[in-house]
């Protein structure tokens, strides 16, 4: 009886943690996913104008969201470097995006290949500076943003 109980509390328990594991290790696909959205919406968006706010708007969200993140105690100094760089990469795309800061200004027929181009440049800093823990913690605070 003992060795049922203690089966099925280990059971139990790998029951519990794969989701969490899952969701984890899924946390640089849904940043990847919520990127592709801000792609889509921009390549669907008739106007120049809207294609730019939806641009400088998912940008604003996502340097937001690391602020936050920065602020936690649980993240680690590697983790606060990284975010740190993906910041930085970020800001420098909203700057070119509105011409600012010494960029120049993403003429507006080329916004669509813009955004593709934010997409791959977020894709590789993500992948490279930052943990799948913190990829997820971006992608949960956007989505309450």
């Amino acid at each position: 009886m003992r060795k049922f109980i203690l089966s099925v509390i280990v059971l139990s328990l790998v029951g519990l943690v794969s989701p969490l594991k899952a969701q984890l290790n899924d946390g640089h696909e849904r940043l990847k996913n919520h990127i592709n959205s801000v792609v889509e919406k921009v390549e669907e968006a008739e106007s120049p104008l809207h294609k730019r706010e939806i641009l400088d708007g998912s940008l604003e969200e996502m340097i937001q969201a690391i602020d936050k993140i920065k602020e936690k105690k649980s993240i680690s100094e590697s983790d606060k470097k990284g975010l740190a760089v993906f910041k930085d990469n970020l800001v420098d795309r909203k700057n070119e995006l509105n011409g600012l800061n010494g960029f120049k200004k993403v003429p507006n027929n080329q916004l669509n290949q813009y955004a593709n181009y934010i997409q791959q440049n977020v894709e590789q800093a993500d992948a490279v500076t930052i943990s799948v823990t913190t990829a997820l913690l971006i992608v949960i605070i956007l989505l309450l943003l």
